[in-house]
């Protein structure tokens, strides 16, 4: 039974690493920066760009989101923002919902902190959500970020062929999910 009141609470999660704490109008201009930074836009597969009163705005209203879970994630010890991620499109009769994860820049992978923060949130969605699954795309380019989620129990579910067009080349995405189990099977 999936229990809505834990995706309300917006709870502080923290690593060895990172802490995950409520995304909110605080985060405004980090978010802004991170979303019009052109490596993650097209590691997100994002065509718009963003502007910042529509950015302010959308992290205001996340706190008082009760169908989904968005948090910022805060490098440890410094609290320095490094990118944010969510729990989304839940579906309580199924016991699913989708996740996605996005890094600020470059210089925050191959440090561990994406495959912490993802474990994380995952722990949450099994343990006080009481999810089931959880699933995700990722483009097939992404080769970093699939080894992290391959390494949190994720497998490839299936592909969406030429999912993306990016600067006149097309690219597949996949479809990624995990299962409790997996995720207990995987260390978490």
């Amino acid at each position: 039974m999936i229990e809505m009141s834990a995706l309300r609470e917006k709870p502080t999660l923290t690593g060895e690493r990172v802490r995950l704490v409520p995304l909110s109008e605080e985060h405004t201009d980090d978010f802004y920066a991170s979303a019009n930074d052109d490596e993650i836009r097209r590691l997100t597969g994002t065509h718009r760009v963003f502007g910042y009163e529509e950015v302010r705005e959308w992290c205001a209203g996340r706190p008082g989101r009760p169908d989904r879970l968005d948090l910022a994630i805060l490098s440890r010890p410094e609290g320095r923002f490094v990118g944010e991620l969510a729990l989304l499109d839940v579906d309580p009769e199924n016991e699913s919902a989708a996740y996605r994860i996005a890094l600020s820049a470059l210089e925050f992978t191959g440090q561990g902190i994406g495959k912490e923060a993802t474990r994380l949130l995952l722990r949450y969605a099994f343990d006080e959500v009481g999810l089931h699954r959880v699933w995700l795309e990722v483009y097939s380019f992404n080769m970093r970020a699939i080894a992290v989620y391959r390494s949190c129990g994720f497998a490839v579910e299936g592909r969406l062929r030429d999912a993306l067009l990016w600067e006149g080349r097309r690219h597949d995405a996949l479809v990624m999910g995990v299962l409790e189990q997996d995720f207990r099977k995987a260390g978490g």
